[in-house]
């Protein structure tokens, strides 16, 4: 698929609307739930916001009434056994492409954002959640456990306990305590979600890229570092962007 290239696809919309690339979740009847054919789609698309050097943003949200309620089961439970069906939906890794994209990338959350959403939206540099938004790691309450990163995402993000809260009794949480939590960026009115999504879109046009490069990187790796190879990171990075790009994010 050519990088500037948009359509309709089984499971998704993807569009691209200057330098922001737009992929919406579309199986609404379903919740949006995640299945193989979105998978691959993913995959597909992810690949095209990757290799298109146009590009300097990525959004991701959900057709209907939901942002994505999680795995299809019905799909899913199809398969020799439960363990069996999670590991073949990553066989193709989507996840990984997100985590690797060049740009910063924003989820715009609303219903139920479940499972495989939450863990997609995890992914993202951003998450803004409307007010209706119902957000839960259920996986153990079915004897599975997070398996498209959340286990990592989500104590990264939150921190061990309120990650093993979550995680441990797959307990919903609305979006007010998510972002008590630091769980989400931002809470909007759900008719509101558009246009604030927009909005932090905007701003970061507005900025530097190589600057918002060398920021999400340092973010990023700098906790995975031992805390003075961080520090030398970000050194290394902010030289970079002094000298211009030739060397504004070194190796």
């Amino acid at each position: 698929m050519n990088g500037r290239q948009a359509g309709v696809f089984t499971t998704l919309i993807y569009e691209v609307d200057g330098p922001i690339a737009h992929i919406t979740l579309n199986r609404p009847e379903k919740l949006n739930a995640y299945n193989l054919t979105m998978r691959d789609e993913l995959g597909e698309v992810l690949s095209a916001v990757r290799d298109d050097n146009d590009l300097r943003g990525l959004v991701i949200d959900g057709a209907g009434p939901a942002f994505c309620a999680g795995a299809d089961l019905l799909e899913f439970g199809s398969a020799p056994s439960p363990t069996a069906a999670r590991r073949l939906r990553f066989v193709r890794d989507p996840w990984a492409l997100l985590e690797d994209l060049p740009v910063p990338s924003i989820a715009a959350l609303h219903g139920y954002t479940l499972g495989s959403g939450l863990e997609m939206a995890l992914f993202c540099d951003l998450r803004i959640a409307a007010d209706d938004t119902v957000i839960a790691m259920p996986e153990v309450q079915w004897g599975l456990m997070p398996a498209a990163g959340g286990s990592q995402t989500l104590p990264r993000t939150c921190g061990v306990a309120r990650a093993l809260d979550l995680a441990l009794t797959g307990r919903r949480i609305d979006a007010a305590e998510a972002l008590r939590i630091g769980l989400i960026s931002f809470v909007v009115p759900t008719d509101e979600l558009t246009s604030a999504t927009r909005r932090r879109v905007n701003e970061l046009l507005e900025l530097d890229p190589r600057a918002v490069r060398a920021v999400r990187r340092a973010v990023r790796e700098g906790p995975d570092l031992p805390f003075g190879d961080g520090l030398k990171l970000e050194e290394r990075l902010a030289a970079g962007l002094r000298a211009g790009d030739s060397a504004a994010e070194p190796q």
